[in-house]
């Protein structure tokens, strides 16, 4: 039977949203077959530094390096389900437990690799000035209207850490009502930068790629838990991840990461 016009352009239709569909699954169910390539995935405050560091190693070793940056709760789950990762880096280790806990990640290579610090943030054209101490005067520094820019604390390593710092330090009831709750840090940062916020709360590494910012005050240590950066190599990765995830542990990287404001590089 011949098809009509219509029903021609309804089966075209129908053919390529299969294609599509399959198009779109390639990423996350296909196997890693370019073996001289390196996928990490990696907590959003990472970027910058580990996007200089594909750079050099592929200036180097001729192997490319493909980022997926996101908050290290979305790239967690992204590997959960089965997104083709060799390397992930997280910004706290409740999400590397998560992922070992699911038997995702080589534990033997499983290491805390760098640290951080939080800050408390402002537009660069702010007057405001605030000491951060118990019971120190957020809310009132928000103004009438203003929120408070950070990570999700729901499920964003930046927002637990300030989470835990300003009900350590009492002022979390105070502000949990008017908080600005980001994707990721560097959305968090974003809001900060745009004025759209008065105030936020990121890590001291990402005031350092954003010029519309200053820094009003950092956070004691002892305000919350160690900020670790905890990496480890994906179960089924390519060979060519040992590789990579040497380099970013060498001194030539070191120096990077603490370009970018991180500390206590491993």
């Amino acid at each position: 039977m011949l098809f009509n016009n219509a029903a021609r352009r309804a089966a075209l239709a129908g053919l390529a949203a299969v294609a599509l569909a399959m198009a779109t699954l390639v990423p996350v169910t296909g196997a890693r077959t370019n073996q001289e390539q390196v996928s990490v995935f990696a907590a959003a405050s990472l970027t910058n530094a580990m996007q200089d560091l594909g750079k050099a190693y592929t200036e180097k070793t001729g192997v490319k390096v493909v980022f997926s940056f996101a908050s290290s709760s979305a790239v967690a789950r992204q590997i959960e389900a089965g997104a083709p990762a060799d390397l992930f880096i997280s910004a706290d280790a409740e999400w590397m437990d998560y992922l070992q806990q699911r038997s995702l990640i080589d534990v033997a290579t499983r290491k805390d690799i760098l640290s951080n610090r939080l800050v408390l943030i402002a537009p660069a054209d702010s007057n405001v000035q605030l000491k951060i101490a118990p019971g120190f005067a957020l809310a009132a520094a928000l103004g009438t209207d203003g929120r408070l820019s950070t990570g999700d604390p729901d499920f964003v390593p930046a927002g637990r850490y300030a989470r835990s710092a300003l009900s350590n330090l009492g002022v979390w009831n105070d502000v949990t009502d008017r908080l600005l709750r980001a994707e990721n840090v560097r959305t968090a940062l974003a809001f900060v930068a745009r004025g759209e916020a008065p105030l936020g709360i990121v890590y001291l590494s990402d005031v350092g790629v954003e010029k519309k910012v200053r820094i009003v005050n950092t956070f004691p240590a002892s305000s919350h838990l160690p900020i670790v950066y905890p990496a480890a190599i994906v179960k089924g990765a390519r060979p060519g991840a040992a590789a990579f995830y040497a380099f970013i542990r060498a001194p030539e990287a070191r120096a990077v990461f603490e370009k970018y404001g991180f500390i206590n590089p491993q």
